[in-house]
């Protein structure tokens, strides 16, 4: 039996289901700030909070052209030594340009690390980077939370 859950399809905005749109807009609003709460997030947009739950990690806004532009990655990793180092490592690996870290004092053994990068043309497609990231043992949670 094969592990899906790196498995990906890239489908039109159009094929995709309305809900699941939704919870993109949840997203951009808590990382945007505009929301404090996925309570007040989910009002915003009209989803109830267990379909936001239910599939808040299983879609990501897909962005084909990204070279020169600024991308924010939020990671939610064990509190393990040397885990931040081997993350770190697969942003040097993609020949990724790190602009700023934050690493939150980890409660109970999960901390969480937003970092900002810079996409160059060498740059690996931050879908592979996503998946490197998904792949370290200790890491629990990547998305993108927003792109300049």
């Amino acid at each position: 039996m094969t592990d899906s859950s790196n498995e990906f399809y890239i489908v039109r905005k159009k094929a995709v289901p309305e809900i699941l749109r939704k919870v993109v807009e949840v997203n951009k609003i808590l990382a945007s700030g505009r929301a404090r709460t996925v309570n007040e997030a989910v009002d915003q947009v009209g989803i109830s909070r267990s379909s936001y739950y239910k599939f808040k990690d299983d879609i990501v806004e897909f962005h084909d052209s990204l070279a020169g532009t600024t991308v924010t990655l939020f990671c939610e990793i064990n509190d393990e030594t040397g885990l931040l180092s081997e993350v770190l490592k697969v942003f040097a690996d993609c020949r990724a340009n790190i602009l700023t870290i934050h690493q939150s004092i980890p409660l109970n053994g999960v901390a969480g690390i937003t970092v900002s990068i810079q996409i160059s043309q060498s740059t690996d497609r931050v879908e592979v980077i996503i998946e490197r990231l998904s792949e370290i043992e200790g890491v629990k949670k990547v998305r993108i939370t927003g792109r300049a």
